[in-house]
């Protein structure tokens, strides 16, 4: 199923946030399994990404990045090339593993048609019209009583 997802737009002055498609194999009936889908989702596109590199040794490329590269990452918060210098794939069950603990630790919240979920074991009615939104949440610095 093609889930519709919003993701923040690194270094996009005008539009922080796009939508963009994610293709899940089935269609999820619980947010675990929404969580599960788009993560296995991710793990493969990165994986493909790690290979390609290995394969063009992209990593033995001297990399330069020119003045707007530059200062469209700034605006991003990271300026970087973008390489996997360890060339380690991940690995779908321990990241998905890792996402619901993180989902359960309140680490990121993942909101359908603008409407909190709130449960991994939540019922979902998933259409090919619902947007996801996963939100990460950053601590505040200073101490919690």
């Amino acid at each position: 199923m093609r889930l519709r997802v919003n993701v923040k737009a690194l270094g996009k002055r005008k539009q922080g946030v796009e939508e963009i498609g994610c293709e899940v194999k089935g269609c999820p009936k619980t947010v675990r399994e929404l969580i599960l889908g788009v993560v296995d989702v991710q793990v493969e596109e990165y994986n493909k990404r790690v290979e390609l590199a290995q394969n063009c040794g992209v990593n033995e490329v001297l990399a330069c990045l020119t003045r707007e590269e530059i200062d469209e990452k700034a605006q991003g918060g990271k300026i970087g090339f973008g390489v996997n210098y360890g060339g380690k794939k991940a690995d779908a069950q321990k990241a998905g593993e890792n996402a619901v603990q993180c989902f359960e630790d309140g680490i990121y919240r993942v909101f359908m048609d603008g409407r909190g979920l709130e449960s991994l074991d939540e019922a979902i009615a998933v259409s090919e019209e619902s947007v996801f939104t996963f939100v990460r949440l950053t601590m505040l610095t200073g101490r919690m009583w």
